[in-house]
């Protein structure tokens, strides 16, 4: 994948797959670094599926065009920067109050080799359009500025009868994020 924004995007659905109800990314970028985590309150995985979810070519998804490579990419993305990348879960049968995965990736901005951010906005559009009835609460924070998004209190604000993937409300959510990001 050629650009973050890409890895947000997979690592995302796996989180939809594992019927999360809500997903947190949180972006953020100080100086030389850039560090992604997002985390979900899905299924999660069990020891010895965890030990295996980064190993290439890995995969539970019975038809998969990207065959296992999504996490052990990015792991490679951010250790060839010089950055670390880490994945934590808990199942639901061990927890079954408080489950979910987690996946971290940091990157040094200045290496040679560490990809463009990439579309942020198009990535939360993409997630907002798959994710019927997820919440997500995003959090892009920087030098300047923070870019924030929380489904949770815009449906709050909505109630019931509106939803978040009312072409309307999508069309908002863009404009919102576009003009939070230009503040730089």
């Amino acid at each position: 994948m050629e650009e973050l924004s890409l890895h947000l995007l997979d690592i995302a659905q796996n989180a939809l797959r594992a019927e999360a109800t809500e997903i947190r990314i949180v972006l953020l970028e100080r100086e030389d670094r850039f560090s992604m985590t997002v985390s979900d309150n899905g299924v999660g995985m069990k020891p010895e599926l965890l030990a295996r979810a980064d190993a290439p070519f890995f995969t539970t998804k019975k038809e998969s065009s990207n065959a296992g490579l999504g996490l052990p990419l990015l792991k490679q993305a951010a250790e060839r920067t010089g950055g670390a990348f880490q994945i934590q879960s808990r199942h639901r049968d061990e927890y079954p109050d408080n489950h979910g995965t987690c996946v971290a990736a940091e990157f040094v901005k200045t290496h040679a080799e560490c990809a463009p951010v990439g579309d942020v906005i198009a990535t939360i559009m993409a997630l907002l359009h798959g994710g019927q009835g997820v919440d997500l609460v995003f959090s892009h924070e920087m030098d300047s500025h923070r870019v924030l998004l929380d489904t949770r209190e815009m449906r709050a604000e909505l109630g019931e009868d509106i939803p978040i993937s009312t072409p309307e409300v999508l069309h908002w959510i863009r404009d919102s994020l576009t003009e939070q990001y230009s503040k730089k």
